[in-house]
């Protein structure tokens, strides 16, 4: 049997890396050892990250309601997702925020049906 070199297919490894780390900045793309050590810790931040943006968001929804909340009286936000656990409205964060935000009329009726 013929003997098999590599050449191609590590070429074509090589290749693919690079083209998967094109517009790196300085050697990273261009120098196939760095590409592939940045392309490992990209890959791990976009995961960490992708984790990271769910956790931001819902901060973001607790800000906006919490505003939303103490200017219809409520003395915090605690208070009004307790109430609201309590009157059993099953609206999650994401949706009372998007209301507070969009249609404040709205939330403030949902505010008064919680508030009892």
């Amino acid at each position: 049997m013929a003997r098999v070199k590599g050449g191609v297919a590590s070429a074509k490894r090589r290749r693919n890396i690079l083209v998967r780390a094109k517009g790196y900045r300085h050697g990273r793309s261009t120098k196939v050892r760095l590409a592939k050590e940045s392309l490992v810790h990209a890959g791990k931040n976009a995961f960490n990250h992708r984790r990271d943006k769910k956790t931001d968001f819902r901060q973001l929804w607790i800000v906006r309601l919490n505003a939303a909340i103490r200017d219809l009286g409520y003395k915090s936000y605690s208070t009004f997702i307790a109430a609201k656990a309590k009157a059993g409205i099953e609206l999650d964060r994401k949706v009372l925020a998007t209301l507070a935000a969009q249609e404040p009329e709205v939330f403030a009726r949902v505010a008064a049906k919680i508030q009892g």
